[in-house]
């Protein structure tokens, strides 16, 4: 095959239907200003609203407000209500083990990973070197 033959094959399309420098593969793409699930549902979860709580009316987050709910239904005997609760407590409580997990790290634990890290680094230079 000579040099200016250009090979197509996979990972390798045909020249003229490659991108074009500058040009973006997705131009319409997701407009400006259309926000995603999860900031349109921590904004709704943090909106106030009025509760009345003992006869008494107070102002709290809807998501506390949704959390005292199920606390109250699963403590009259609403079995659903207590076993989504229980499965809020257990990954909250994961979440926490590995937050743990992490902030555990002592210094002789980063100074071994340091090393280690130094270690595979140069490796991986040496294997480089006598790849030359």
């Amino acid at each position: 095959m000579s040099k200016d033959k250009y090979a197509v094959g996979y990972g390798k399309p045909p020249k003229h239907a490659q991108f074009k420098k500058g040009q973006s593969g997705n131009p319409k793409g997701r407009p400006k200003g259309i926000r995603n699930l999860n900031t349109d549902l921590e904004e709704e979860l943090s909106q106030k609203i009025v509760v009345s709580e003992g006869g008494m009316t107070k102002e709290t987050t809807k998501q506390r407000a949704m959390i005292k709910s199920l606390f109250a239904k699963a403590l009259k005997g609403d079995t659903r209500a207590a076993t989504v609760l229980i499965n809020l407590i257990l990954g909250l409580e994961q979440t926490r083990i590995a937050n743990d997990a992490v902030e555990a790290l002592t210094p002789d634990d980063i100074t071994i990973l340091e090393d280690f890290k130094l270690r595979i680094l140069n490796d991986a230079q040496q294997q480089k070197e006598t790849k030359k």
